[in-house]
Formats: structure tokens, C-alpha cells, sequence
């Protein structure tokens, strides 16, 4: 849907003739580094041209009124401002009640009601980010309505603080940061454990990012995602025994090959070893980029997906049938699983004279051993989080 189509679509839902401010912010993709955020090690995020756009006007009473295009079967979803708490029956709009409470609670003045729709063109449970789209989409709607500023620091860690305190998602910072931070046709190196970060130039040339969603949902909080978070925390205690270290990404990959007998446990010291490893490709990666060396990036997005298939284990039949498929077609630099893994994404790096015949072949092999199409993207790394239009605010 464009923007006119939009407004036109708030104002029938709403039944009002207000001209509404229109947000957007965008999903991500995280191009290497996966696992490694709350591991205390690097992420090279970089936001998209999809995301979530929010319309929104205030009220003159207490009353929130939530309506998603994408849910039109839920309806406009109804609470009171003095009511934000977690509900089962408001399934999606969780994250922007979520993130109304915790802006609330961190001393901004939301002091009235709200009608805000919300579109997304980014697919749901496909690793992207949807989630961290709509919280921050939702905390830049709010500073455009109730007329405040919140740095994008502090509104980039509410978002994570709504996944991980309101929603009970043990998930790290990257996603949110990418959202509120990304910048057109860069990358973003953020150290996960400090918050420093660099961005870095993704110079593609005759080469085009390609998103390939296996159309098999994956649902976070329901996946071994926190399986995966506790056995490298295990790791890490085993690890401190003899070492003074804060997380696993403090170390190299010669301290950590030197010193992984002290994990006991097998399938700890492979969790660690994808940590420790794939945090010095994210090292490597910056390097590369910034000698403009595409090459040697796609083999290290090879590299990172190998090591999450056998060392991290979160791959699956779906993620790893795409890769492979992708890494016998000509013009491929790299590819890889993006996302948490367990189904969603893979991304690849491809000569934009051979997309068309990428996608064929891709799409063949996998609809032969899997069953079903995956969906293919082409990606535009864009913007963070931002105002739109003004619209009637008042």
C-alpha cells in the first residue's frame, strides 16, 4: 500500500477525515555476526527499504485504539491508557502497548489516547525484525504526537527492554539498534557490549542483496533460541574458572582454542566456538568492506553459515537446502542464513545480471526437496526510524 492509500485507510477504520503523521521504520538484516549480541560480541546489521509504517492521531480522551492492515481479522484493538499491561488476547498489539508503558514509565508525557494504524510490508516471523520495527516505529510516533524528544539511544534500548521484561523474548540489542540507527547504504558494526559502533559502506556495484524467506515461520520465544543463550552462559562460567573474562567475545579465537577444554560439556564448546569465531568475522568483515573487497565478504558470510549449521545447530533442512542451492548458481558471492535461525530468512550476495536465473534455479531446488516456494526479495538498504509527514497531529 503507498501512503495515500494509507491515510485513506485510517480514516475509513477510524471513521475521522484528520489527516494522520505518518511513520515508518524499517526491518533489518544482519548481513554477519549471528548469535554473537548476547554474547557481548559484534553484529553488522543493516536496516531495508521494508518496515512498518504507523499513522496516528491523538484523542481527547484516555482511550487507545490499535488497528493492524496486516490483521484485519483482529479488528481495532481496545485498552485505556491506564491499562498497558501484557494481554493474550491483543496478540500484535503487545508491542506497541509495550512500548506506550515503558515510554511512559521513563517520564514522557503520553496524556492522552491515541488512534494508530499500523502496516507492514515486512514478512511476519521471517527473522527481519518485524517486532523491533513496530516498537521503534511506535516510539517515533509518539514523540511526533506528544511533541517530545527522546534520544535514540534510550528509545533504541526501550525497544529491547519491551522484548525482554514485557514480552519475556531473552534477546539482545541489535535488532532495536539497527531499526533506530541504520543508515542509507551502510552497515552498522556494533559492539554489543559497550554500544560502540561504526558504520561501514556497502559499496555493491553490479551485485544486489537478495532476501529468500523459506516460508517457515519461526517464532522466537517458542524456538531454542534461549536453549541456545543458557548453554553459552554455561560455557562461559566453565571458561571463567581460569579466565578473566565478561563474555566469550572478550576472547580470540587462539585464547579460545587454547582454553576450550575447560568447558566440559561437548555441546557447550561448540556453542562457544561458533561465538568466538564468528565475533572475529565481524572483525574481518568491517576490514573488507572498507577495501571495498565483496569477495572476501561472501566467504565470510560462507564461513558464518557453516559454523551456525554445525556448531551453533540452528539452521534446519529449509535455511541450509537455500544456501546451498544459492552457493551453486554463478554470480553468487556468499550466502547465509540471516536472523535468528529455525526457519525465516537467508540472504546472498548476487551479480545483478544473474538475479533472474539465481531465483529460477534457487526456486526449483527448493521447491523439489522441500515441498513449497520460498519467496525472494531484493533488498535496498535504507534509513532508520523516522517522521514521514506531520499530518494533523492535534
Amino acid at each position: 500500500m503507498n501512503q495515500s492509500e494509507l491515510i485513506n485507510k485510517f480514516q475509513s477504520v477510524f471513521d475521522v477525515s484528520d489527516c494522520p503523521g505518518v511513520f515508518f521504520a524499517p526491518g533489518r538484516i544482519n548481513l554477519i555476526g549471528e548469535h554473537t549480541d548476547y554474547n557481548g560480541g559484534h553484529v553488522f546489521p543493516a536496516s531495508i527499504s521494508f518496515g512498518t509504517y504507523a499513522l496516528g492521531r491523538k484523542r481527547s480522551d484516555q482511550l487507545l485504539r490499535l488497528y493492524s492492515v496486516n490483521f484485519p481479522k483482529n479488528g481495532i484493538i481496545e485498552c485505556d491508557l491506564t491499562n498497558l499491561d501484557y494481554d493474550d488476547q491483543h496478540n500484535w498489539a503487545n508491542y506497541p502497548k509495550g512500548m506506550i508503558q515503558f515510554i511512559q514509565e521513563a517520564g514522557y508525557s503520553v496524556e492522552t489516547g491515541a488512534d494508530i494504524l499500523f502496516y507492514g510490508n515486512i514478512p511476519n516471523s521471517a527473522g527481519l525484525s518485524s517486532s523491533a520495527s513496530i516498537e521503534i516505529v511506535t516510539g517515533v510516533l509518539l514523540e511526533g504526537l506528544y511533541n517530545f524528544d527522546i534520544d535514540r539511544m534510550d528509545l533504541i534500548k526501550l525497544g529491547q527492554k519491551v522484548e525482554n521484561e514485557y514480552l519475556g523474548i531473552n534477546s539482545g540489542i541489535m535488532d532495536q539498534f539497527a531499526v533506530g540507527k541504520g543508515k542509507k547504504e551502510h552497515a552498522i558494526l556494533l559492539n554489543c557490549e559497550t554500544l560502540d559502533y561504526e558504520y561501514a559502506p556497502i559499496k555493491l556495484g553490479n551485485y544486489k542483496i537478495i532476501i529468500i524467506n523459506t516460508n517457515k515461520q519461526r517464532t522466537l520465544a517458542g524456538s531454542k533460541y534461549n536453549e541456545r543463550r543458557y548453554q553459552c552462559e554455561q560455557a562461559l562460567k566453565d571458561l571463567q574458572a581460569e579466565l578473566p573474562i565478561n563474555n566469550l567475545s572478550e576472547l580470540t579465537v587462539e585464547e579460545f582454542e587454547k582454553n576450550k577444554q575447560l568447558i566440559t560439556n561437548p555441546v557447550h564448546q561448540k556453542r562457544a566456538k561458533h561465538a568466538v569465531y564468528e565475533n572475529a568475522r565481524t572483525i574481518k568483515a568491517l576490514e573488507k568492506l572498507k577495501q571495498d573487497d565483496l569477495t572476501s565478504f561472501g566467504k565470510l558470510m560462507n564461513e558464518s553459515h557453516i559454523s551456525l549449521m554445525q556448531d551453533y545447530e540452528v539452521t534446519g533442512k529449509e535455511l541450509d537446502t537455500i544456501v546451498y542451492a544459492a552457493w551453486e548458481q554463478d554470480g553468487v558471492l556468499g550466502a547465509r542464513m540471516t536472523g535468528a535461525g529455525f526457519g525465516g530468512c537467508a540472504i546472498a550476495i548476487v551479480d545483478k545480471d544473474k538475479v533472474n536465473t539465481f531465483k529460477e534455479n534457487v526456486n526449483r531446488i527448493y521447491l523439489e526437496k522441500i515441498g513449497h516456494e520460498p519467496i525472494f526479495y531484493t533488498a535496498e538498504i535504507g534509513d532508520g526510524a523516522k517522521q514521514i509527514t506531520e499530518g494533523v497531529l492535534k
